[in-house]
């Protein structure tokens, strides 16, 4: 039977219809599983790329993918300090924290950034839930001292790591199909609140709760062969090649401790981590229902996902 003619508006609604076919497989291998979202504070300060993350976390979560969203708000924090009249210290990356800077970071991060992302995530038609000190603190540490370079320890003030994270309360929200949404803060052992580094706040719920992925949105768009050129992204990569990429120098400067990072979370279980910028318009819903995606899939070496996604003939069969 004869194709009938096509005009364009007919064009590009079968276009429409032919992404949404590429992504069924994808939508029935992610329903039920568990993604975390690390949402950095450079991707919180663009009002435009924000809403279309937002939008791509209720699209996710309205098709059955249980999400968790870790948020830091680092920009945030510091214009609130420098309105207070607060000069900010960082120590080997680490924003110093005293009593003073601790509940500046708890008013902005942990009570207006998290409940204004909650309200948001509502507003675009989702269900979410925060969880921060003023409902259901869901991460729990100590304080986090390190080592300067003659071994003496460096007090870094009320900053903490993750040692243990509410699996339940998170777990029965998500199977509710509401996003918890946590701020990288954490409860010490006496009470005292600790700030936490997002990312690996990000990695400690991924791991504790066993999640399919950690997706981490920031301002770059993955890892490049050549830091210069964007069209060099590597797509797909081992945990081995991502060692050798750092041996040789490919993967260099702030960019190894963030792959040391993601490889210290697949050894502890995580099975793959995305690293994509969040920036760009939809970047989510392409990088997890597309077979190409747009940012750097990480994954472990005994994975039947280490061949370049690029290259994969079924898309059911591997992200």
């Amino acid at each position: 039977m004869p194709n009938p003619s096509i005009n364009k508006s007919q064009q590009k609604a079968i276009q429409k219809a032919d992404t949404l076919i590429e992504a069924l497989g994808w939508i029935r291998n992610f329903r039920d599983t568990t993604t975390v979202i690390k949402l950095g504070g450079s991707v919180v300060e663009h009002p435009d790329s924000l809403r279309h993350l937002l939008l791509d976390i209720v699209f996710m979560s309205t098709l059955g993918m249980r999400i968790v969203v870790v948020h830091g708000g680092g920009k945030a924090i510091s214009r609130a300090m420098d309105q207070a009249g607060i000069e900010p210290r960082f120590v080997q990356g680490r924003r110093y924290t005293d009593k003073a800077t601790l509940d500046i970071v708890e008013k902005v991060l942990a009570t207006e950034v998290n409940h204004d992302l909650v309200a948001r995530l509502e507003e675009y038609g989702g269900r979410a839930m925060s969880l921060n000190f003023l409902s259901t603190n869901v991460l729990f540490g100590e304080k986090l001292t390190l080592t300067g370079p003659d071994g003496e320890p460096i007090d870094l003030g009320n900053v903490g790591e993750v040692t243990r994270v509410d699996r339940l309360t998170i777990d029965n929200l998500t199977y509710a199909g509401q996003v918890p949404v946590i701020p990288s803060m954490a409860m010490g052992p006496d009470g005292e609140k600790l700030n936490v580094n997002a990312d690996t706040a990000a990695t400690a719920v991924a791991a504790a709760i066993g999640a399919e992925k950690l997706v981490v949105l920031s301002d770059i768009p993955g890892v490049l062969l050549d830091v210069n050129d964007p069209e060099s992204l590597i797509h797909s990569l081992t945990a081995a090649e991502a060692r050798r990429l750092i041996a040789n120098g490919t993967i260099s400067a702030g960019m190894i401790p963030k792959i040391e990072g993601c490889l210290d979370t697949l050894e502890q279980g995580v099975k793959k981590i995305h690293i994509i910028d969040g920036r760009l318009r939809h970047s989510l819903l392409l990088e997890i229902y597309t077979t190409s995606g747009v940012g750097t899939e990480l994954v472990r070496d005994d994975s039947v996902a280490s061949a370049p996604r690029a290259a994969r003939s079924s898309a059911a069969a591997s992200r």
